[in-house]
């Protein structure tokens, strides 16, 4: 209830600031989009989950009976640079330190068929270092529409890849990933600065799972990184 609730109000705040523009205003910061590069900070809140591919070898061959990923909430905070390459067109890198997590869930099958759930936390503190096109609409009054589209290194600093097992498995995750983003987001021109709330998803093209000789991770075939942001820029 209280998700859909912040949805409701987010979705109201927006449509009333886009219909403030809709009315002939007076232009904020009228030459802020003729700056060959400007800089700026972003704040958000990010959802992280796995895309599970299963080894079919092992898969449901054990006491093993399902496996999923539960997504959880973390936060970030990068630094915006953003260089003019046209009049509809910037590039943008934007490196961010994000907390994230996710779990694994594994429901096992004793020999009475009783089903037990496991559920296996990876805790992530991301390096992130995105690279974005930046495609915008026509500014009407100080409001923009926009685009990104873009590629993203990410190295997890807080692997716990060489970390030495002693009383219980370990879920280890390689520390380098490397994913596509695309997203959606709008631009307000205030009096003193430029802000823009976005939503973007990310998803990883390497394989992340580091195997041992577990039914953790012999029942997996690869992992890879999916995931939202939405984030507040203040340029």
């Amino acid at each position: 209830m209280k998700r859909y609730l912040v949805h409701i109000i987010i979705s109201i705040l927006f449509a009333n600031m886009a219909n403030a523009q809709l009315r002939q205003t007076p232009k904020n910061l009228p030459r802020y989009d003729f700056k060959k590069m400007h800089f700026g900070f972003t704040l958000g809140i990010n959802s992280l989950d796995f895309r599970i591919k299963h080894n079919p070898e092992v898969m449901y061959q054990d006491s093993l009976y399902v496996l999923h990923s539960n997504n959880q909430k973390g936060f970030n905070l990068g630094i915006v640079s953003n260089f003019r390459l046209g009049r509809y067109t910037d590039f943008r890198f934007i490196p961010a330190l994000v907390f994230g997590e996710r779990h694994l869930i594994y429901s096992f099958a004793d020999s009475l068929n009783t089903i037990q759930t496991e559920k296996k936390k990876v805790e992530s503190t991301l390096l992130d270092f995105p690279m974005y096109i930046k495609y915008k609409s026509e500014r009407y009054n100080n409001f923009r529409s926009y685009v990104l589209i873009g590629i993203k290194y990410s190295i997890d600093i807080a692997s716990q890849k060489n970390i030495v097992e002693e009383d219980e498995v370990i879920i280890k995750l390689n520390p380098n990933d490397l994913m596509g983003e695309i997203g959606f987001g709008m631009d307000f021109y205030l009096e003193f600065f430029k802000f823009s709330p976005q939503i973007k998803i990310s998803a990883g093209v390497l394989n992340l799972l580091n195997k041992d000789n577990t039914v953790y991770t012999n029942s997996i075939k690869n992992l890879y990184t999916n995931g939202w942001i939405l984030s507040f820029t203040f340029e």
